[in-house]
């Protein structure tokens, strides 16, 4: 994963994203490029947790000043239950989410 080497990323901004995988589990993560960490992700290359969850959709995601502040705000969100998680993402994006049975 190109994000563990930063040092040429310094003054990129960073983002905190949530992505859905194709069982509507909520995946969240940090990335300095958002287009090529979804391509991972859906390649096979994400992490092991989407593995098998692919393909999986972008439906939030926030822009960080750095990558110490999308850390700090990765780890909230994860924090959050999967009601709060749907609010962001519904607070952003009201057509982002599929309504379930």
């Amino acid at each position: 994963m190109s994000e563990a080497n930063d040092e040429g990323h310094k003054n990129m901004p960073w983002f905190v994203y949530i992505i859905e995988c194709n069982d509507n589990k909520l995946y969240t993560g940090i990335t300095n490029d958002l287009k090529r960490r979804i391509q991972e992700h859906n390649g096979g290359y994400g992490c092991k947790y989407t593995l098998l969850r692919k393909p999986v959709r972008l439906v939030y995601s926030e822009e960080i000043e750095c990558k110490s502040s999308a850390l700090k705000r990765e780890a909230e969100i994860k924090g959050f239950s999967r009601l709060k998680k749907l609010a962001l993402i519904a607070g952003s994006c009201p057509s982002a989410l599929r309504p379930q049975d």
